[in-house]
């Protein structure tokens, strides 16, 4: 299982700011180890992110993306409290859900 999600979430105004860190190797399948073996393909494929219950992001993701990215959104219309709901799934079907509370 991949480590814990960092998620800050602050409000300013009715405004949530929203980071998001993911724990991933982000493996494309074409960089090479020492031995010269092609490294296997093993990346984030979806994401979703849910504030107060509803739906804010349902995002697709690829091997373009760096390890352990980083994504940041605004939300508005949030409130302080309000649970943050953060999931991803891998192409080799390993799946992580983390929350916090907008502070």
């Amino acid at each position: 299982m991949a480590d814990p999600m960092k998620i800050r979430a602050t409000l300013k105004g009715d405004t949530a700011e929203i980071r998001i860190l993911m724990a991933h190797a982000m493996e494309t399948g074409q960089r090479k180890d020492a031995a010269g073996n092609t490294v296997p393909p093993h990346f984030i494929q979806a994401m979703t992110v849910e504030v107060g219950g509803k739906k804010v992001v349902d995002g697709h993701v690829g091997t373009s993306v760096s390890r352990n990215p980083v994504f940041g959104f605004k939300v508005k219309g949030a409130k302080a409290g309000d649970k943050v709901v953060v999931s991803w799934v891998d192409n080799k079907g390993d799946k992580r859900t983390d929350e916090a509370a907008i502070a």
